[in-house]
């Protein structure tokens, strides 16, 4: 694309230049290493300019003053001010711009030669630097077209002006304004689009040049195509002010000639032209310096997090304060902008997501949080870092989705997307692996990483994972087993209560209706007959919220079972022990070695079949599971079995005689949620210890 863009320039240029003409116009350079400060005597002729321009000949004829076009520059205090900061013209530039402003108006008149004198002009600037000449130039353009409407603005209310007026034929001009104005229309167009090339060129000179040399594409090709921008620039505004005075004295029947406007209107589109090309090539100019900006920021990054430091203040503002906001953050609880200073020498979460980060997410999490607030010696808090790849696209929906998730945070928040660097998130998905799913990075208070995501941890112990390190997190599965404790942890504290009772109990899902009805009756059916107290709770299936709602509705209604009508209580069950799986992958356990891991792999299998499952218990480790056929027609056959479980207890016979009913005929699915840098190369199967296929699977669930 680029390289398109340049070959595009370079025909449009060398096909409408002739190159003899612009061997004299190049010719004509020999600049002498003088420095112009050109940004404030550009901003002072553009004021001049606009004002000079009318926007009607009513405050013209009235004498009110108010009919031109406002400028663009600013505020007029700010125009001369920075004006003033260079102590004005300096006197050799002035005279140099009257010469070449007497240039304008004694020989760009009468049908003289435009190219003649638009090379008279460029001798005179010969030892300028080519942005240089085409300031200048359009100074002294300023001067001639400032004073040609400010004689005719004062005409109505000054004497001096009136007179002056009338000595020029003045008032003809504004008595036939209707007739000419498609001509001073063509004339406005045009100083539109001689300022528009003037400040691209003035952009090409103010490029950074440790990061793009004059002789590096596409910087290169622009600076060759500049001598031909500034010699139309030139030539444009001569014939500009050729205009302007021939209308001085000319009878009705010249004035309402058109061939002179659409001279004009040429000269603009050529102009145009030359704009949109040298514009183009700019934006690749700047595109390849942010490009190296952007890369050099982020090796900084790199070696910032390699540095030990005293405390976590430079790297949180190198992540969040390259924009120069000094209030990056929001507080979750006051709503208020704050410094990242309030971070200062505590454990930090960044909780980094998109914007698709779920409801269920930030509720269970904003609940962790406040727990936290309450118990003594847990110093941290949480950012959320939005990450947005697009902001080019950022709409009013964008902006109301950013504000109600950040109204329901309770922590710290980074204020706008806008406010990260490209190069930070290119760190957050290179480094810490950042792709769709939300990650927790812990920071010591130091700003060393400790965990590239403690969301797994944070998720299966909530506060008790504190430091949220990995050394902490091997500590806590060193105290794990495989209980009915570990896999509902807190979520419903009525089974926590079963398990101290010694209670049967029995947690089932899938989303199969029919099923969970005979399966349901059966179990019920199975502990009267066998006089075991059997307390069962359905919990439904990840990924389908609004299916699982309806059939936990149902449930509830025929009396088949407790359930959760909270289906953020679902959402947690399922997303536990998939952090489970995570987090042992992360500490680089292996199916084969881990028994926690070869249970929690079985549980999402059954998760990822289209069938139901059944997992039995007494107490906390006492278990028994299968799926959905296995289960029914191992409780319909208890007959088989009573014996057994009369003897040994009911949940040791049931996995006794799920063991003979067992075949090798199966069909395991695994479905693992993608997370950045955390998918295993191989995974085996939870029933037979095969390595199991690998495929990919791209979902989009609204449900």
């Amino acid at each position: 694309m680029p390289q398109q863009v340049v070959k595009k320039d370079r025909r449009m240029f060398s096909s409408s230049d002739d190159s003899a003409m612009m061997k004299q116009v190049v010719g004509t350079h020999s600049p002498d290493g003088r420095d112009v400060h050109l940004e404030p005597i550009l901003n002072v002729i553009e004021e001049t300019l606009y004002r000079a321009i009318p926007a009607s000949i009513d405050g013209v004829v009235k004498g009110t003053h108010d009919g031109h076009i406002d400028s663009p520059v600013g505020e007029e205090k700010a125009v001369f001010s920075s004006f003033e900061d260079i102590d004005g013209i300096p006197d050799g530039l002035a005279h140099l711009i009257h010469k070449i402003a007497c240039e304008f108006s004694c020989k760009c008149s009468g049908g003289a030669d435009a190219h003649a004198s638009t090379m008279a002009i460029l001798n005179m600037l010969s030892s300028y630097t080519w942005e240089a000449k085409v300031v200048i130039s359009l100074g002294a353009f300023a001067v001639n077209f400032g004073e040609f409407w400010l004689v005719a603005q004062l005409f109505a209310t000054n004497p001096l002006a009136k007179s002056v007026a009338l000595l020029k034929q003045l008032p003809n001009i504004i008595q036939h304004y209707k007739s000419l104005k498609p001509r001073f229309d063509a004339i406005n167009n045009l100083i539109k689009a001689i300022l528009d090339v003037t400040k691209c060129i003035i952009d090409f000179k103010n490029l950074p040049y440790q990061y793009l040399q004059d002789d590096t594409p596409p910087k290169s090709t622009a600076l060759t195509h500049i001598p031909t921008a500034v010699y139309w620039s030139i030539k444009s505004m001569v014939a500009c002010v050729s205009q302007l005075t021939s209308l001085l004295g000319m009878n009705y029947e010249y004035i309402t000639a058109t061939s002179e406007a659409w001279e004009l209107s040429s000269l603009a589109h050529k102009v145009q032209n030359i704009h949109e090309h040298l514009k183009s090539l700019l934006l690749l100019c700047m595109k390849n310096i942010e490009e190296k900006q952007h890369d050099e920021y982020y090796l900084m990054l790199v070696r910032i997090f390699d540095v030990s430091h005293l405390d976590n203040l430079k790297i949180l503002k190198a992540l969040f304060c390259a924009k120069d906001d000094i209030h990056p953050l929001l507080d979750g609880s006051s709503k208020t902008r704050v410094n990242v200073d309030v971070l200062r020498k505590n454990t930090v979460l960044l909780l980094i997501s998109d914007l698709d980060i779920s409801h269920e997410e930030i509720l269970v999490l904003t609940q962790i949080y406040k727990d936290s607030r309450i118990q003594p010696g847990l110093q941290y808090e949480v950012v959320w870092v939005p990450i947005v790849d697009d902001l080019m696209a950022w709409n009013d929906i964008h902006q109301h989705k950013l504000e109600q998730l950040q109204s329901m945070m309770a922590w710290h928040m980074l204020h706008h997307p806008t406010l990260l660097e490209p190069a930070v998130i290119k760190y957050v998905k290179k480094v810490w692996h950042f792709e769709k799913k939300p990650i927790l990075v812990a920071l010591d208070p130091q700003g060393r990483v400790t965990s590239l995501n403690a969301l797994h941890m944070v998720w299966i112990w909530r506060n008790d994972a504190y430091p949220f390190t990995s050394m902490k997190e091997e500590a806590l599965w060193k105290d794990e087993s495989w209980t009915l404790d570990l896999l509902v942890d807190s979520i419903d504290r009525y089974i926590l209560h079963w398990i101290a009772e010694e209670k049967y109990i029995c947690l089932y899902g899938g989303d199969d209706l029919e099923w969970i009805r005979k399966f349901t009756t059966i179990a019920m059916n199975i502990a009267r007959t066998a006089g075991i107290p059997l307390e069962m709770v359905y919990v439904g299936k990840s990924g389908t919220k609004e299916r699982i709602r309806k059939i936990t509705t149902t449930i509830s209604e025929e009396k088949l079972s407790h359930t959760w009508p909270d289906p953020t209580y679902v959402w947690y069950f399922w997303t536990r022990l998939e952090s489970m799986l995570h987090s042992k992958m992360q500490q680089g356990k292996r199916f084969e070695d881990d028994p926690i891991m070869k249970e929690v792999m079985t549980m999402m299998s059954f998760d990822g079949s289209d069938q139901g499952w059944a997992l039995i218990c007494r107490g906390s480790s006492e278990m028994a599971r299968a799926g959905a056929d296995l289960a029914l027609t191992s409780l319909d056959e208890y007959d088989n079995w009573e014996g057994d479980a009369q003897q040994n207890g009911f949940v040791p016979a049931l996995k006794t005689y799920l063991a003979l009913k067992h075949t090798p005929q199966h069909c395991t699915r695994l479905i693992l949620p993608g997370v950045g840098g955390g998918m295993p190369d191989e995974v085996v199967c939870s029933e037979c210890g095969r390595t199991m296929e690998k495929f990919f699977m791209f979902r989009c669930c609204t449900d």
